[in-house]
């Protein structure tokens, strides 16, 4: 495919570019947006006070309660101009809904045409597709789309079902499978208990959605060494939600995901709303550019990331993103242990008598955070559960709660309420 020229710019041309998109944003949400023309008020600020991207720290950030409480102030167009309807997951909360025009589809699909070129896709590759298009879900309908203007197949599988997914594969011979890791390793499982040779098959590359591969240096970690070690197949990492309708992903180099600089500004803060020093962790922090229906402006993910902005050995000069290592809000205090609760999951994706679990967080009778993890598992030993205690210390210092349980019951625990997504961690913490 055909790179955007931007992307090889120097960080200053950049830089310039992005501060031309900002400056025409913010014209179009003092004209068109409620929640921000009130915004701009409270904060005695004119779109043209704001001329750099320096100039963003004077302006208020966006926060998901504020998506909750005035989700329809933010919409910019008479609701008959919109086409589609997506809404987010609801992890941290209930799921807001977004209104995409025509015009946000066709961003939404440029989006993605980008983010599976990044990761080598092009004009006659299949990708099997384990994720749904329905329940308003953006990332299925964004996949689709991007895959037709890319020029490439689909297969719309779905989630789940092993047998279904390799039969597809024997049949239809997708090239590329779009999933969550953790089912990549199912898939596995299932192809050794029923002797399918998946080192011959047809596909040569996985785009992993929705879990880590990688450590916060790039290299990989458990869950990806784990299906590396079974399965010879390259694999991207990529990152996105429905609130910046992008995704960041990686190339081959495989060193963080690649911005794309004309959807998106990026900033990463610290807790006081400014900018972290290069390199160090923050709450990532965008400006869409291009949305019609309801743009943000300095909205704040909840993600913690780090930037790198050095030039990347597959010639873009452009910002790549660390794996996501926590979000700001699951951060948990545990017997005087702080920790994100993605440590702990890189921990039991270590140990492999551990099919699926769920981490539970809650305040006991004291007021401090509890941890409980729902151990899916087959019949173990007491030796068994004695070497995952001793794994855990080792690991994260502390030893929480353990129930070990049926894996389908731990299945139901991370699917409940018809969640789309797993919830590999349950935040149940008084507010």
């Amino acid at each position: 495919m055909s790179i955007p020229a931007i992307e090889f710019q120097s960080a200053a041309a950049i830089k310039a570019f992005q501060e031309g998109k900002l400056r025409e944003l913010l014209t179009y949400l003092a004209t068109h947006s409620p929640f921000y023309q009130r915004a701009f008020a409270r904060a005695n600020i004119r779109p043209d006070d704001i001329q750099r991207l320096d100039d963003l720290v004077r302006l208020p950030v966006t926060t998901k309660h504020d998506l909750h409480q005035h989700s329809e102030d933010f919409l910019c167009v008479d609701p008959r101009h919109i086409a589609d309807y997506v809404c987010t997951s609801g992890t941290l909360g209930q799921p807001v809904t977004f209104g995409l025009t025509d015009h946000d589809l066709d961003r939404l699909a440029y989006n993605e045409f980008l983010s599976l070129g990044c990761a080598g896709g092009g004009p006659g590759e299949l990708y099997q597709l384990t994720t749904t298009l329905d329940k308003r879900f953006m990332a299925g309908l964004a996949y689709f789309l991007g895959a037709r203007r890319l020029g490439a197949g689909i297969i719309r599988v779905g989630s789940g079902v092993p047998e279904m997914q390799w039969d597809t594969i024997q049949r239809l011979h997708p090239t590329a499978i779009i999933a969550v890791p953790s089912f990549i390793l199912k898939l596995l499982e299932y192809a050794d208990e029923h002797q399918i040779d998946y080192a011959s098959s047809s596909v040569r590359r996985v785009i992993c959605i929705g879990e880590n591969i990688r450590n916060p240096d790039f290299s990989l970690n458990t869950l990806g060494q784990r299906i590396r070690s079974k399965w010879n197949v390259a694999l991207h990492s990529t990152y996105a939600s429905t609130e910046m309708g992008t995704s960041f992903t990686e190339c081959e180099a495989g060193q963080g995901g690649h911005h794309h600089p004309e959807l998106l500004i990026v900033e990463v803060l610290d807790a006081r709303n400014q900018p972290v020093p290069e390199g160090e962790v923050g709450e990532l922090t965008i400006t869409t550019l291009g949305v019609e229906g309801m743009p943000l402006l300095r909205f704040k993910t909840g993600d913690m990331c780090a930037a790198h902005s050095a030039a990347c050995s597959c010639g873009r000069s452009t910002l790549r993103l660390s794996p996501i290592v926590g979000r700001r809000q699951h951060l948990v205090k545990y017997k005087g242990t702080t920790l994100y609760p993605q440590l702990i999951h890189d921990a039991l994706h270590e140990v492999d008598f551990v099919k699926n679990f769920q981490v539970e967080s809650y305040t006991n009778s004291i007021g401090t955070d509890e941890l409980l993890l729902h151990i899916g598992c087959h019949e173990l030993s007491d030796h068994a559960k004695g070497h995952l205690r001793d794994h855990l210390r080792a690991k994260l210092r502390i030893v929480p709660s353990l129930e070990f349980k049926p894996v389908a019951e731990v299945h139901s625990l991370l699917f409940a309420g018809d969640s789309r997504k797993p919830r590999t961690f349950l935040d149940r913490r008084a507010a």
